[in-house]
């Protein structure tokens, strides 16, 4: 599987002092599978979830580190208040919330692929190969919206939604769909694809169309925290500790 490291091991980043802070508390949502979310027992549980422990765990601050669940539209103004120190649940990151909080680099960023037949590949480079090809899509999307620029010689054929769309790849109606490479690696994984498809090169990624990733956010006048997550993190990548974390919520790699 390939595991994407989308942080920069060039980067010297000197390990923080966190003697002083009593308490680091995250801010989640129980909503956003696989990266948080209930179990079956009712234990909130992720992909952000482990990774924020594991942040702790580098910064040797586990034992004052919290994790708590709430709404999602609860988890600005929790923070706004003080009641949490850092949100990682997904926070988007644009121009507004950029002049409200302060973010670490993304830890993840979400990939486009395109999605076909086994018995119907497409050569690599994808882009060399797709005269006279059909493209699903769905529709309004912001895939849609990227194939077309990304790509301005396929055919586009548009779907009310994903599933359809899915449906008509698995019944030679289109030679591809085009669209979150996160959710395909799970569709791939399900009985509705019954083991008939795979991806077919990429990944391709788009800050323009599909934002910049996933990152903890905190307040503005904590930037040293989201300092403090940066190097964590890196310190995962370096010993391979983002890997295992990637391995074990994406058996079947996004990218």
């Amino acid at each position: 599987m390939a595991t994407p490291n989308f942080v920069d091991q060039h980067q010297r980043i000197a390990k923080p002092d966190l003697s002083s802070r009593q308490r680091i508390r995250f801010l989640t949502s129980t909503d956003y599978p696989p990266f948080n979310f209930l179990d079956a027992r009712g234990r909130l549980t992720g992909f952000n979830i482990d990774l924020a422990k594991a942040v702790c765990e580098e910064l040797g601050v586990l034992s004052r580190c919290q994790i708590e669940a709430l709404p999602f539209a609860d988890l600005v103004p929790a923070l706004r208040r003080g009641d949490g120190e850092a949100i990682i649940a997904g926070l988007a990151m644009n121009a507004t919330t950029r002049r409200e909080f302060a973010f670490s680099q993304p830890y993840f960023r979400y990939p486009a692929r395109f999605l076909v037949r086994k018995d119907r590949a497409i050569a690599t480079p994808i882009a060399d190969h797709m005269d006279g090809k059909v493209v699903g899509v769905t529709t309004g999307s912001a895939h849609a919206a990227m194939l077309r620029s990304f790509f301005p010689n396929v055919e586009v054929q548009t779907f009310p939604d994903r599933l359809e769309a899915l449906s008509a790849v698995r019944q030679g109606k289109v030679d591809a769909y085009f669209g979150d490479g996160v959710s395909l690696s799970f569709w791939l994984e399900s009985d509705a694809a019954d083991k008939c498809c795979v991806f077919a090169d990429g990944p391709f990624l788009s800050d323009r169309f599909l934002g910049e990733g996933l990152s903890v956010a905190v307040a503005p006048s904590d930037a040293a925290l989201a300092d403090a997550v940066d190097y964590a993190i890196a310190q995962m990548v370096a010993k391979g500790r983002m890997t295992e974390l990637m391995l074990r919520y994406f058996p079947i790699s996004a990218f």
